[in-house]
């Protein structure tokens, strides 16, 4: 770890620390949420917030569209959004002399945070606009490869599957979320301070902390943040357990599993380990950090197998168990 590196981590730490006061009048409680899409951001990805109606999901893009200092859209998936609504169309228009043009009219795509809220009430050929950008950050219309914001992050809200008049997001989309967040009901302390803090005459408003040069400089530095051997050892493990039918699955997965995680999932984890290291001022990642982070990275890069559906088997789970007995190895070997 190079000397100037130390100074910057710490100052960056201090500066997420405001950052997360600055949200906390806005959106009360939930604190791991509020981390974990704060990580989703530091490591340059995107995030799918899953919960039922009213758990203040989009209250809380909004917030921090704010307090990061980003220029953000929002759009509401219907069942009737069309490509052309995200991304933008060209228009023909007649000019003063006469002359008749084609001029590209920007979609809401273009910008620097875009909240896609109730993402799975659309259409899958509406959901599939967003794999080019979210992947590689631009999109092609009418042949021209068009660049986003910088930077670019994707948080989109879900409606749980069950629920009538939604359709599940095909797993390529699904791989390009670094982090699945499920948002649930706050408990009895923290609804109370929600009913008092919003159905008064005013509401708390959230302070801008970063700007979107601040945020870039940050999704760099953590990229620089030293990462161990044994954190890197069990990235590695713990990917590669989750996936059957191969030499380094797990011992206990048997049939549970129908497919496991790829690459991009070991890619996740190393960046959200960092990020989370930081947000609580640490210098370095751990395999404890691996531990906490391996259901929100991996639980929506996996699918249940039929036989393990029918015996009841839940993803979070089997998650738990690989990663108890991989984090738990490593741990023994230390």
């Amino acid at each position: 770890m190079t000397d100037n590196l130390v100074p910057a981590i710490e100052a960056l730490s201090a500066r997420l620390t405001e950052a997360r006061a600055a949200i906390e009048p806005r959106f009360i409680g939930q604190e791991e949420v509020v981390d974990l899409t704060l990580m989703a951001l530091l490591s340059g990805g995107h995030a799918l917030l899953v919960g039922l109606p009213g758990l203040g999901k989009t209250r809380l893009v909004d917030t921090l569209a704010t307090v990061m200092g980003l220029g953000s859209n929002r759009i509401q998936f219907t069942p009737d959004l069309m490509p052309a609504d995200i991304l933008g169309s060209e228009v023909l228009e007649t000019a003063a002399d006469g002359r008749r043009e084609f001029r590209f009219i920007e979609g809401p795509v273009f910008c620097q945070l875009l909240m896609a809220d109730e993402i799975n009430r659309a259409s899958p050929r509406t959901q599939s606009a967003l794999l080019q950008a979210m992947q590689e950050h631009e999109v092609t219309i009418a042949g021209q490869h068009r660049p986003l914001g910088a930077p670019f992050h994707v948080l989109a809200t879900q409606n749980p599957i069950e629920q009538e008049g939604t359709y599940p997001l095909p797993e390529a989309q699904l791989d390009r979320f670094l982090v699945q967040i499920d948002v649930g009901y706050p408990d009895r302390d923290t609804e109370r301070e929600i009913l008092l803090a919003t159905t008064g005459t005013s509401e708390g408003a959230a302070s801008q902390v970063f700007t979107a040069a601040d945020l870039i400089e940050a999704q760099a530095l953590i990229r620089r943040m030293p990462v161990g051997d044994s954190t890197v050892a069990a990235i590695l493990d713990l990917v590669r357990a989750c996936r059957p039918g191969l030499p380094d699955a797990d011992p206990t997965l048997g049939d549970s599993l129908a497919w496991g995680p790829g690459p991009r999932a070991a890619q996740a984890l190393m960046l959200a380990v960092r990020a989370r290291a930081l947000l609580q001022g640490r210098l370095a990642p751990s395999v404890e950090d691996v531990a906490a982070l391996a259901r929100p990275v991996l639980i929506h890069r996996m699918a249940l197998s039929f036989a393990a559906r029918a015996r009841g088997e839940s993803l979070g789970t089997v998650i738990d168990r690989i990663t108890d007995r991989v984090t738990g190895r490593l741990g023994a070997a230390a």
